[in-house]
């Protein structure tokens, strides 16, 4: 079987293994090949983060200023919102259970790049982005507004094509290149003697999202079971296909179809539900933003950086945006985050590299609970629209 024809999980599952397997036997002059190329990938990747940026949130700005009008702006604060819920119970969450959990497992840095303490690159070149990442956030805020406003449609059509770029870069050049990555990084944390806490770390954690996971959907299902006055435990046993299928898939685009039956299985009219499910397979990602905000506050705790509200608080609502512009390929998500990540938290290119590892790791399940919960969302839109048909506005 040709390596390509692995799926992505798989490359990065045996890139841990051979990593790990091969840093206890490899001599110093072979490790430091990959050392190498990861200081290069690393430096390629901080000079895209701020293109990612610009290339995903200034377009999906402007887009907000078309389509449905009020159901539109309704349905995309109602799935910001349940982002931010999501951000904010996971990271209270982790903040009770993290000191317990991760209690003995520690990393010997705090910001440094521990992996070349012991293996230096042979060379090393300097790729400085062209802006900031602040700059980039506030670049892509004030075009994306400006366009709406404007209604630019030469420059919203310029930046969409942006958009097709980065996202063929994404998909085209950091994503298969990842598996390399994350194989040199692994070699270099055991020839380093780091790998064992890694690994714990990401299984600890894995767990502790699994179960973020379900109380989230718990919540979100017990909000529109309240609102439609029916059992908030049916209304989530019907959408388990749909859970069942983005397992499959890794893909909320790809699961629409599935998602869309179970959502007109549990009532909701046929207009909101084609309007809303679609919408929210690209604006409404709770379980990505989870995994983001509980696999970062591990890391911090990892590495022994501090661990403030204040931070998480602009962290999350920055998060929050960056999903609704995240693109529709295997780990956009994180890929459109990582700007953020950088800058807000101060993650390093080692950091930044075991966050996606650890994304990327687990992220069907993320797209799982993504999709199930547009279809809470999509029962909270029907019913405030019914509401507003009583009161004869017009929504639709």
């Amino acid at each position: 079987m040709k390596l390509s024809k692995i799926p992505l999980l798989g490359r990065i599952i045996l890139a841990i293994i051979l990593g790990v397997l091969l840093g206890q036997f490899v001599p110093p002059w072979f490790a430091r090949i990959f050392v190498t190329f990861n200081d290069l990938f690393g430096n390629f990747l901080s000079f895209l983060i701020p293109l990612i940026i610009v290339g995903l949130v200034t377009p999906a700005i402007g887009e907000l200023g078309k389509g449905a009008g009020r159901l539109l702006l309704i349905t995309t604060l109602i799935a910001y919102t349940s982002t931010l819920f999501s951000g904010f119970f996971t990271y209270f969450s982790c903040q009770l259970s993290f000191p317990t959990l991760l209690e003995g497992v520690s990393f010997p840095t705090t910001g440094t790049d521990s992996s070349n303490n012991v293996l230096k690159t042979y060379f090393s070149i300097n790729m400085p982005p062209l802006l900031d990442v602040m700059s980039a956030l506030i670049f892509s805020f004030c075009v994306g507004i400006g366009i709406s406003i404007i209604k630019g449609q030469t420059l919203q059509k310029a930046f969409v094509d942006f958009r097709d770029i980065i996202t063929r870069i994404i998909a085209s050049v950091i994503i298969p290149l990842l598996p390399i990555y994350i194989f040199g990084m692994f070699m270099s944390m055991t020839v380093s003697g780091q790998v064992y806490s890694v690994i714990m770390l990401f299984l600890k954690v894995i767990v502790a999202v699994f179960i973020i996971q379900i109380l989230v959907l718990l919540i979100l299902f017990s909000i529109a079971g309240i609102m439609s006055g029916r059992n908030p435990l049916k209304l989530l046993k019907t959408m388990l296909p749909a859970y069942a299928t983005a397992l499959g898939t890794s893909s909320s685009a790809a699961t629409i179809p599935v998602t869309l039956d179970c959502t007109l299985k549990n009532k909701v009219t046929e207009p909101i539900a084609s309007f809303t499910i679609p919408l929210c397979a690209t604006i409404h990602l709770p379980g990505s933003t989870l995994k983001i905000v509980a696999f970062s506050v591990a890391f911090m705790y990892f590495s022994g950086m501090p661990v403030e509200l204040g931070t998480f608080i602009e962290f999350i609502f920055l998060i929050g945006i960056a999903m609704i512009a995240a693109p529709g390929v295997p780990g956009g998500a994180i890929m459109a985050a990582v700007g953020i990540i950088q800058s807000v938290l101060g993650f390093n290119e080692e950091l930044i590299a075991m966050m996606i590892t650890a994304y990327l790791a687990i992220d069907s399940f993320g797209t799982a609970c993504n999709v199930t919960g547009d279809g809470a969302i999509a029962i909270i839109i029907d019913k405030i629209a019914d509401k507003e048909a009583q009161t004869n506005n017009i929504f639709l």
